[in-house]
């Protein structure tokens, strides 16, 4: 599936400083069933933004009016769990496009990298500044600039550089899943494999 390019994003955030969330908090399991990366985000992070009756719990930050964006500040080790694609597909159908954290769990950021939702990891006091900075002013721009491999913060003198592999950084400045890249090169298969002896 095809997902909007990343280039360059900026964006106000919403910060959510709770350590170790699971990819079951995330979505919860009960929401697995549906096989389409569709209607996933209005279950982002189901029981914590609702009570039981569906109504909103108006303490939980998704549900705060002055925060908004396309950036998700988590704490450490962000995406525990079990290896469900569904909590990426929910955080992307929601809106979001970038989780910062200061550590992700291995196969969440894999995910997020064949989804279109960029995971960039910060130093844990790079972290605790950012959620200060959100706090203090939601209306706070991050720029999550992948073309340069760069973050920067609105407010605060400091950058940090993004780690992404090649071939990562050029699927999502492109919009590709793995399956597009190899469409987008079957010409360059074909050529090799016809001077190929099997």
């Amino acid at each position: 599936m095809t997902y909007d390019p990343l280039k360059i994003l900026e964006s106000t955030a919403v910060p959510l400083p709770i350590e170790n969330v699971d990819t079951d908090q995330i979505i919860p399991a009960r929401f697995l069933k549906a096989t389409e990366r569709v209607g996933f985000g209005e279950n982002l992070f189901r029981d914590w933004r609702y009570n039981q009756d569906g109504s909103l719990k108006n303490d939980f930050i998704l549900n705060n009016e002055n925060f908004s964006g396309k950036i998700l500040i988590g704490g450490k080790n962000f995406g525990s769990g079990s290896s469900r694609e569904h909590a990426v597909w929910a955080i992307y159908d929601y809106g979001f496009r970038c989780v910062v954290s200061s550590f992700f769990a291995d196969i969440f950021k894999n995910n997020c990298l064949n989804i279109g939702v960029l995971p960039v990891q910060i130093s844990d006091q790079f972290l605790s500044q950012i959620f200060d900075e959100v706090y203090r002013n939601p209306k706070t721009i991050i720029k999550i600039n992948l073309l340069e491999e760069f973050i920067s913060v609105e407010g605060i003198e400091k950058t940090e550089k993004i780690s992404i592999t090649a071939y990562k950084k050029d699927n999502m400045t492109n919009g590709f899943d793995d399956i597009d890249y190899l469409v987008n090169i079957k010409e360059k298969i074909k050529n090799f494999s016809s001077k190929r002896n099997f």
